[in-house]
């Protein structure tokens, strides 16, 4: 089940969970949408895939306790800004690959 993590790792911006900006990679690691377009280029700097938006888990009980109130979200922050000179150097070496070929 994913941890839907509450802020971006690298700016710290606060991604409730029922953002629509969140973005995860398959690791789940978190950023916001303005930090996996303008800073990371859609490169996650852990492991080296691509972003999609992250899911929202319900916060009304709709089925079988499938919801926020029986699986809230992580309270857990991690704030690990990235070093801009290290992902670039990652970034080159996947030379553009589109995320589903990496």
């Amino acid at each position: 089940m994913l941890e839907l993590r509450p802020t971006c790792e690298h700016c710290n911006k606060l991604l409730p969970p029922d953002s629509l900006e969140a973005r995860i990679c398959s690791y789940e690691c978190t950023f916001c949408a303005a930090c996996v377009d303008s800073v990371l280029g859609n490169v996650c700097p852990n492991c080296g895939g691509g972003f999609v938006p992250r899911p929202i888990r319900p916060s009304k009980n709709w089925k079988g306790g499938n919801f926020l109130g029986t699986q809230p979200a992580s309270s857990h922050i991690k704030h690990r800004p990235v070093d801009r000179e290290a992902h670039a150097k990652l970034a080159a070496s996947i030379g553009g690959l589109p995320p589903e070929k990496r």
